[in-house]
C-alpha cells in the first residue's frame, strides 16, 4: 500500500513538474523525510497526504485508493447541435479545460497563482432575472469605468478580453473548440476562464464572450450547461435569461443607445443609415441591435424584423467601413492564450521552480523547441571579425 501511495505522490510530482526539494517544501517537509517516503522507508503520514491532496487539487481518497476526484463542472453553449454525450465532442472539450487546468494547478503548486479580484454580484433583492441581468450589467459596466474603461462599446473584442482579464481577473482564450460549441465558461475559487471558439462571425463571438461574463458575474458558471441554439428571448433556464439580459445590456448601454439616437427618435423610429452606423459602433449584429432597439422604444415591431434581415458585413459596406469588418473577422479567427498562466509558469522556469514543460503544454508547443526557442544557439563565427572588416559590406534586409 506504501509503494502504490509513493507512486501516486510521484504521479501528483511529475504532472506539476517540480523539483523534489520545492515540492517538499510545498508540503511542509524536509526534503529527507521526502525522499524515505517516496523510497518506503518512511510512512506519509495522514497529515502529509491532506497537505499532498490540498496542494495536488486532488483528494487524500485518490492518494490512497486511486479513485478519481470529481474535477469542478463548466458552463458551455452551443450554437448547433453539441452534447457533452458525444464521446468524440465530450473528450475534445476535456482534453482543452485539462490543458489550462493543468497550467493553475502547477500555478497554485508553486504558490504563484493570481488573487482574483471582488467582482459585482447579482443583487438579491431582486427576484426576477432579467432585473439581475440589468442590474449586474450597469454595476459591471461601473466597475469598468472606474477603472478606465469608460465605454465598451469602444473596445474591439480583444481589448475587451484584455480589460476583463486585468480587472476581473477572467482569462479569456480564442481557441479550436468542438463543433458546434461557441464558448464556455468556468469559474472556481483559484480561476476564472472563458473560451471562445475561432470563427468568422465576430459579432456571435462577441456577444458570447458577454453571455460567459454574465454567467461569471452571477455564480452560475460552475455546472455544465449546453444549448443546441442561441436564441435570445426563448430561452427558459432563468441563468440563460440572465446571461442573455447582462450581455445586451453591457454591450448595448441604454445610455450610450440614447446618446447615439436621441431620446426624440421614440415613435419616430431610426433612420437605416444611422442603423447601419449603429451596428458598426456597438459592434454587434443587426439582429441583436434590432432587438435592443425596440426593447428600448426606438423602433417598432414592423422595423425590428427588417432590420434583423441585414447582415453585419453590408452594414459595415454601407458606412464604408469594410475595412473595419475584415479587421474584425481576423481578429475573431486568431488563437488567442490569456497571458497571466503563461507569464506565471515562465516566472517559477526561471526562478527554477518548475521546468519548460508546463509552459509548452499551455503553448501546445514540444519543450524542446520552446527552449530552443527561448534560449537560440549562437551560430559559429565562420569568419574572422578583423577579415570581415576588411571585406565588401553586405546588406541583408
Amino acid at each position: 500500500m506504501d509503494e502504490t501511495v509513493a507512486d501516486r505522490v510521484r504521479e501528483v510530482m511529475s504532472a506539476a513538474s517540480l523539483q523534489q526539494a520545492a515540492f517538499a517544501e510545498g508540503v511542509g517537509l524536509t526534503p529527507d523525510k521526502l525522499s524515505k517516503s517516496l523510497s518506503g522507508r518512511r510512512r506519509f503520514t495522514s497529515l502529509d497526504l491532506a497537505r499532498i491532496a490540498e496542494l495536488g487539487q486532488t483528494t487524500v481518497d485518490w492518494l490512497l485508493t486511486g479513485r478519481e476526484p470529481q474535477r469542478p463542472a463548466f458552463a458551455a453553449r452551443a450554437s448547433s447541435p453539441f452534447s457533452d454525450t458525444d464521446p468524440d465532442s465530450g473528450l475534445a472539450l476535456k482534453e482543452l479545460v485539462h490543458r489550462f487546468t493543468t497550467a493553475y494547478d502547477v500555478l497554485d503548486l508553486m504558490g504563484r497563482s493570481r488573487s482574483l479580484p471582488a467582482l459585482p454580484r447579482p443583487k438579491a433583492d431582486l427576484e426576477q432575472y432579467v432585473d439581475q441581468g440589468e442590474a449586474l450589467a450597469l454595476d459591471a459596466l461601473t466597475a469598468l469605468s472606474a477603472r478606465g474603461v469608460t465605454s465598451v462599446a469602444a473596445c474591439e473584442t480583444s481589448d475587451l478580453a484584455h480589460a476583463l482579464e486585468e480587472h476581473f481577473g477572467i482569462d479569456v482564450a480564442q481557441t479550436d473548440l468542438p463543433r458546434g460549441l461557441d464558448g464556455a465558461a468556468w469559474q472556481t475559487d483559484h480561476f476564472r476562464l472563458v473560451l471562445l471558439a475561432r470563427t468568422g462571425v465576430w459579432t456571435r463571438q462577441r456577444f458570447t464572450l458577454a453571455h460567459e461574463l454574465g454567467h461569471i458575474l452571477a455564480r452560475d458558471a460552475q455546472e455544465m450547461r449546453t444549448e443546441t441554439h442561441l436564441a435570445p428571448g426563448r430561452q427558459k433556464d432563468h441563468t440563460e435569461i440572465r446571461a442573455n439580459v447582462f450581455a445586451a445590456n453591457f454591450l448595448m448601454p441604454q445610455a450610450e443607445i440614447h446618446a447615439e439616437v436621441g431620446t426624440e427618435s421614440a415613435g419616430s423610429g431610426v433612420s437605416d443609415d444611422a442603423f447601419r452606423a449603429l451596428v458598426v459602433r456597438f459592434k454587434v449584429s443587426p439582429s441583436a441591435l434590432a432587438a435592443r432597439l425596440h426593447q428600448l422604444g426606438l423602433v417598432t415591431p414592423h422595423d425590428r424584423n427588417r432590420l434583423r434581415g441585414v447582415t453585419t458585413e453590408v452594414c459595415h459596406l454601407l458606412a464604408q467601413r469594410a475595412d473595419l469588418h475584415e479587421n474584425r473577422v481576423a481578429a475573431a479567427r486568431a488563437r488567442r492564450l490569456p497571458l497571466a498562466p503563461a507569464r506565471g509558469l515562465y516566472e517559477g522556469y526561471l526562478a527554477g521552480d518548475t521546468t519548460l514543460r508546463p509552459l509548452a503544454a499551455y503553448f501546445g508547443m514540444d519543450p524542446n523547441a520552446l527552449h530552443d526557442a527561448l534560449d537560440p544557439e549562437q551560430p559559429a563565427a565562420t569568419v574572422p571579425v578583423a577579415d570581415a572588416e576588411k571585406g565588401d559590406l553586405i546588406f541583408q534586409p
